[in-house]
Formats: structure tokens, sequence, C-alpha cells
């Protein structure tokens, strides 16, 4: 889904409770009388920073409280596992705004428990995606390539001298992200539908799974 103004995003996040909100990085988003989480230190959002914030949001709240994680992907896994329940059952008067550049890079039990709209002024797919022109163009391969194509890009892909499999997940990370991007803009749940694939892949890899076999199997 689409918004065209950051001063949307307070009613949106009323309305669903949570929301991944997909915005540059360089772009001011004014959110007045919101409690904020941010990294304090080595860019990462930590768990005692999510405790406080929980601890603020347990009393009873009679008017509408805010809450602004930004950039949402610096949420550490530990401080990420300790504010799922509130992001999924926030409360009546409890909102969450989660801003991000880059959606892919949230964990997938974020994204479940989320409402994710992007901005419409951003109208290219990989606009913001920060990874390397060779690595977004066979990531735009993997997107909307055939099945028997595959094999040929896997093979591409692993013939790297170093690196393969950084490389892989590195080229099926901007897959992820550029899909979720494809889709919001065409709304073809084509696009939509092969995120799973590609995180299934990326995981297997990055478990020490055999590349070349994963980057065919699992896209299938």
């Amino acid at each position: 889904m689409f918004f065209e103004n950051t001063n949307d995003i307070f009613e949106i996040a009323r309305k669903v409770g949570c929301g991944v909100f997909v915005v540059p990085a360089d772009m001011q988003v004014d959110l007045p009388r919101a409690l904020i989480l941010q990294p304090e230190e080595k860019s990462v959002i930590t768990i005692e920073q999510v405790r406080e914030i929980l601890a603020l949001l347990s009393v009873k709240q009679t008017s509408d409280q805010f809450v602004v994680i930004r950039p949402a992907e610096s949420l550490g896994e530990e401080a990420a596992n300790a504010i799922l329940k509130s992001l999924e059952e926030p409360g009546e008067k409890v909102h969450f705004v989660l801003v991000t550049e880059n959606p892919s890079s949230l964990l997938d039990t974020i994204l479940s428990r989320s409402a994710v709209y992007v901005l419409k002024t951003t109208p290219n797919i990989d606009a913001g995606v920060k990874f390397d022109e060779k690595t977004k163009t066979i990531a735009k391969r993997l997107m909307t390539c055939q099945e028997r194509e595959l094999p040929s890009i896997a093979e591409e892909i692993c013939k790297r001298k170093d690196g393969v499999r950084s490389y892989a997940m590195e080229i099926l990370a901007a897959a992820i992200e550029m899909s979720y991007k494809t889709y919001f803009i065409t709304k073809k749940f084509a696009f939509l539908s092969k995120i799973p694939k590609f995180l299934a892949a990326y995981e297997a890899i990055e478990r020490n799974g055999h590349v070349k076999l994963h980057l065919v199997a699992d896209l299938m």
C-alpha cells in the first residue's frame, strides 16, 4: 500500500496499530509527541531500550500513544523478540510506527505483524536499494526468470572465484527488497509470492547449504 505524505503516518498507524513505513533514509519524518526508539550505541537498538519503552506502555493509556522505531532494522534480534507481542497486540491506544528504507532487512516475524506502506514518491523498484548495479541486475533476473533459466543463473553466480556464499546471499537480499517494492508499485501478487522462496534460499545458504542447489531448488 502507498501513502503520499509523511504527515499521514500518524493517522495510518492509528488505524492499523503497527505499521512499517518505507521512506528514504534522509527524509525528515516529523512525529511530535511520540516515544522514540533509535540506536544509542553501535547502531543497534538494545533490549534495555525496548524494556524501558514497554515499561512506559504498561501504564494504561488514556490517549493515543505512538512509538516510533527508526531505523526499524536497527532493532537487535533480542530487542526485536522482546517487542514482538506488543507489535502484534499493541493495545487500543498504543500505535507503533516502524520507519525504514529497506523493509526486506526486517525480521519476518516483524513484517508478519505489520501493515507495510511505501511512500508514493519512491517510483523505482531499486530506488534506495543499497547494492551495486551488477547485484541488482542479477536480482532482477531472478525475480522475472522462468524456472528453466535458474540453473544458468545459478551457474553464473557460482563462477565467482571467492565469497560465492556471501555473494549469493547479497543477490537474494536485493531480490527480496526489490520484490517488496515491485509489489507495492505494481500490485502484482506474483512478486510478493516470490519472497518466501527467496527467503528460504537465503536461509539455507546462510546455514552452509549448497549454494547452487538452493539457488535452483528453492526458487522453483
